[in-house]
């Protein structure tokens, strides 16, 4: 175990990047900090499943007594980068009671009616539960930068909002971990070309997802600069290469794995004498 804290540690280093980030110089098929295998990654995220899962509900227990922290996992990237498989193979081993999934598509007209947070506060994780959110507030940088559904001045002003907001939020207790799933162009390509050839997966085809793959670059200088404008020490950013779909649900689940650990979770104390609650139990 000593052998896979120390990848899971050098995961975690190496995942992390910051301002000056040049997405085109990371190989979408790297596993940094991960020597093994498939089978040797699909190990190791089963053998750190139960941990997420124990410090999960300790996170949960301690919201019962007042404790205020949760968790939210920011999930981005281009189409069939495996946000579903993160949810499922990461997220999974948790109690479903114990996490909290938002899937942000299109705003609605009451969205639209109010500033681009108004939606994303509404599906913060209340204290005691994991958040996920499937595409999130970045999206009013990315799509609105790259398509022009924002003029370029309000997606300027949108960068700065999004480093107070996220302060805040983890001021007020949450533990923001921002992951970006790099997936290459080709492998999307793929990825697209596998949900056409099979019945079962032609549920998620989505025709405007090759209307997009034009905008591939504008895309990635978007992503880009959104991480230069809003990795910081309190939010960091991590970019997860994604080619292989095995390493990303290993990474992910160390990210989310670190920031459980570094809340230093304990059980609650009981607030009553176990030894006399014993015994009355003992005498009906």
């Amino acid at each position: 175990m000593a052998d896979l804290d120390t990848a899971r540690s050098d995961i975690t280093r190496l995942l992390r990047v910051g301002s000056g980030v040049d997405l085109a110089k990371i190989d979408t098929s790297a596993t940094p900090g991960f020597d093994g295998d498939k089978a040797a990654g699909e190990a190791a995220l089963a053998a750190g499943a139960e941990e997420v899962a124990n410090l999960q509900e300790q996170l949960y227990a301690a919201s019962r007594l007042g404790d205020p922290r949760s968790v939210l996992l920011v999930l981005q990237a281009m189409d069939t980068a495996g946000k579903g498989g993160i949810v499922k193979h990461v997220v999974g081993s948790v109690d479903p009671q114990g996490v909290s999934i938002a899937a942000f598509k299109r705003p609605t007209p009451e969205e639209e009616a109010h500033d681009f947070l108004w939606r994303i506060r509404k599906r913060l994780p209340a204290p005691g539960l994991i958040g996920v959110f499937d595409r999130s507030h970045y999206e009013s940088v990315l799509i609105h930068r790259v398509r022009g559904l924002s003029t370029p001045e309000e997606v300027e002003g949108r960068y700065p909002m999004i480093v107070d907001f996220e302060k805040e939020l983890v001021a007020s207790g949450v533990t923001v971990v921002k992951v970006m799933l790099h997936i290459s162009r080709d492998e999307q390509k793929a990825r697209l070309g596998e949900r056409l050839e099979r019945p079962d997966k032609h549920w998620k085809y989505n025709p405007g997802d090759v209307d997009e793959r034009a905008f591939w670059d504008d895309y990635m200088d978007a992503y880009r600069v959104a991480i230069d404008r809003t990795s910081t020490d309190p939010a960091p950013w991590y970019v997860v290469p994604a080619d292989r779909k095995w390493y990303a649900r290993l990474a992910v689940h160390t990210l989310l794995l670190d920031a459980l650990r570094s809340l230093k979770l304990e059980w609650p104390v009981a607030e009553f004498d176990v030894e006399v609650e014993k015994k009355r139990l003992a005498a009906t």
